[in-house]
């Protein structure tokens, strides 16, 4: 299973500018890609919406060897309704505490040398207050499960992750592919997982040719499959397919094919530009406005 890899978590966001300032000016991210689509994703990347919607990938390097934010904004739909599901993506970077600071975006100090913050919508991130390493600063997500032995079992024996870290006192398992990626780690909560309707997605990316013994493996042991294998086209770039699966809790998980996701992920160096460009060209808001509505609350 080492040839499988950690890629990205998708966030549904409702107010695409203050989020592009969010993760570019207080994280400093980069703006890796960004591209628009005039209808609904067939495997529901952008959620159960079939109307306009952009998608933006965000995060401190290039994707194949970097853990990046997958940014969803559907057109029309100002707001999310937060669960219990998504509980922190930890990072390692002083300068992101610095940036907080100086822009006065709001930081909680949870220990020595660790912060929470939240991105628009809600979305709580931790920052380790320690110089930026060299690779990926990004260090884990976290995701809640009600039944931690039922979840380990799930990641470990159907989908090859290996067990990095167990503890039984607080009920938490942090798992990988390989010691090098961005982990998972799985925190029992005692109770049902809720996710709202801000749910998001973790991807892994895997040779093309396991897509298909993935999807037969789930068949076979009665796990849920949400999207069977199926392939998706972005304009003008490669295509990818992917498996979408569900865990014991309804943790939505993409299983893309590497070899077409290494071609459609390569870094756009018109990335920032398409994405300001997308947000100028946005009038949504000004029409609310002037209709006197408010966008959808989903």
């Amino acid at each position: 299973m080492a040839l499988r890899r950690a890629l990205h978590f998708v966030f549904k966001v409702g107010d695409r500018t203050k989020t592009a300032t969010f993760y570019r000016d207080v994280l400093g991210m980069k703006i890796l890609r960004h591209e628009e689509f005039e209808e609904g994703c067939k495997a529901t990347c952008n959620g159960p919406y079939d109307g306009k919607w952009s998608k933006t990938m965000v995060g401190f390097g290039p994707e194949d060897d970097h853990f990046v934010a997958e940014l969803t904004y559907n057109y029309g739909v100002g707001e999310y309704r937060l669960g219990n599901d998504f509980l922190g993506l930890t990072l390692q970077s002083s300068q992101a505490v610095s940036n907080a600071k100086r822009l006065n975006w709001p930081l909680t100090q949870v220990e020595d040398s660790l912060y929470m913050t939240e991105a628009p919508g809600g979305y709580r991130f931790y920052l380790i207050d320690k110089e930026q390493p060299n690779r990926d600063p990004v260090q884990k997500v976290s995701l809640a499960v009600s039944d931690l032995q039922c979840s380990v079992h799930y990641w470990s024996a159907l989908l090859g992750m290996k067990v990095i870290e167990k503890n039984e006192d607080k009920k938490i398992a942090v798992m990988g592919f390989s010691d090098n990626q961005c982990k998972l780690e799985l925190q029992d909560i005692g109770g049902a997982v809720d996710h709202g309707t801000a749910f998001g997605r973790i991807a892994f990316a895997c040779p093309r040719d396991q897509l298909p013994d993935i999807e037969a493996l789930m068949k076979k042991e009665k796990q849920k499959i949400l999207t069977p294998l199926v392939s998706l086209d972005t304009p003008g770039k490669a295509t990818v397919e992917v498996v979408i699966l569900a865990d014991p809790d309804g943790h939505e998980i993409c299983f893309v094919g590497d070899e077409a996701f290494r071609q459609l992920s390569a870094m756009d160096p018109k990335g920032n530009e398409l994405l300001d460009e997308a947000m100028a060209a946005d009038k949504s808001d000004e029409w609310f406005a002037k209709h006197n509505k408010q966008k959808a609350s989903a």
